[in-house]
């Protein structure tokens, strides 16, 4: 079995492997030089695993690309993976996120982008069409761009069902049962501290979003000022940022394989968005957001250095690894569910996502 990480970055991609321990790392890179690459994903349903890529392509603009050969060689679709239909008057500005469905609809992949828009691929991600239901959704046109723009940067399948879960900045959480036609947004109890309302019905900037082990019901999410658990889908949501040094933060993770698990990276609010007196931790509950451990062994007491929302992410190994990526182009792996850390490579451009995955 080997690990594999893809690490996009401001100028290309890195792939990493492990053979045995998530401890050692061989970097291979960079691919896509030049070429910001905001969303990956490494899709393993199928015969070889498919690395695919949002990338900012220069003068040409932003596409999907992908490699089934580990990084080899690279394709795209000839006028563009992502293409605006010409009644919506948009153009594709960047791809957030890349996400594969599940093994059952193995040529459904998931794309999230910039404007506001969810993107359905049949074919593995070759190729993707517009979700009309999310872009006719009468909230749109007041959906806000956040710090970073107006984007789709979380998507979440259900597995087991049609229901689809979206994270938006700034439109907070929104949530189809039918795979995508009809859409309602489900952010009761997630605050929205700097505005006139701070508790409205859509317009959160929340920053990512993490599915519990438990099921689908149970998520977690960190918002641009707060960190919440929902039990009911998303219906109703209630802060477990008690016991944190702070509760601002871009990124949350959930393990994929045990109940109640979940990691944060807090950072001092607002505009600073480093680390509290510089010291890289990474916070971890085992009972859903009731209490937080503080971990940091193998992470440096000096970087004044931010992780994005999609620079961080879990495995399915046992114990779960977790993989931070930082602003300063340093990667960092624990084996042990964060108990410690060890450096998989450093002097990267700004690390922008991590995904993990196992290979055969």
């Amino acid at each position: 079995m080997t690990d594999l990480l893809a690490i996009g970055t401001r100028k290309g991609l890195w792939l990493a492997r492990s053979d045995d321990d998530r401890r050692t790392w061989t970097l291979d890179g960079p691919h896509l030089l030049a070429q910001e690459v905001a969303a990956v994903s490494i899709d393993t349903r199928l015969p070889a695993p498919r690395v695919l890529a949002g990338i900012q392509y220069g003068h040409w603009g932003p596409t999907v690309m992908w490699s089934d050969d580990l990084g080899t060689t690279w394709q795209e679709s000839e006028h563009g993976a992502i293409r605006f239909p010409e009644d919506t008057g948009a153009a594709l500005a960047r791809v957030w996120q890349l996400r594969p469905d599940s093994a059952d609809r193995p040529g459904v992949v998931w794309a999230g982008c910039e404007p506001h828009s969810l993107w359905r691929s049949t074919d593995g991600g070759c190729s993707f069409d517009l979700v009309r239901g999310l872009h006719d959704h009468p909230h749109r046109p007041t959906w806000e761009p956040g710090g970073g723009g107006g984007a789709v940067h979380t998507v979440l399948p259900d597995p087991a069902s049609d229901r689809i879960t979206i994270a938006m900045s700034t439109g907070g959480v929104y949530v189809s049962e039918d795979g995508g036609e009809k859409w309602e947004p489900r952010n009761r109890g997630i605050t929205v501290v700097f505005g006139p309302d701070p508790l409205p019905e859509y317009g959160q900037c929340v920053h990512k979003v993490a599915i519990d082990a438990s099921g689908p019901d149970r998520m977690y999410a960190q918002n641009h000022f707060g960190v919440f658990r929902t039990d009911d889908a998303g219906v109703s949501w209630s802060s477990i940022a008690g016991g944190l040094p702070v509760d601002f933060g871009f990124p949350i993770v959930s393990s994929p394989t045990t109940p109640g698990t979940a990691w944060v990276v807090p950072l001092v609010a607002d505009m600073q968005r480093v680390p509290l007196d510089g010291r890289l931790r990474v916070h971890r509950t085992r009972d859903a957001g009731e209490t937080w451990t503080e971990l940091g062994e193998g992470l440096p007491d000096d970087a004044w250095v931010a992780v994005m929302r999609d620079a961080f992410c879990s495995d399915a190994g046992d114990p779960t690894g977790i993989y931070v990526g930082t602003r300063d182009g340093c990667v960092y792996a624990s084996n042990d569910e964060g108990d410690s850390f060890t450096l998989v490579a450093d002097h990267l451009p700004d690390v922008l996502t991590v995904k993990a995955a196992t290979l055969p």
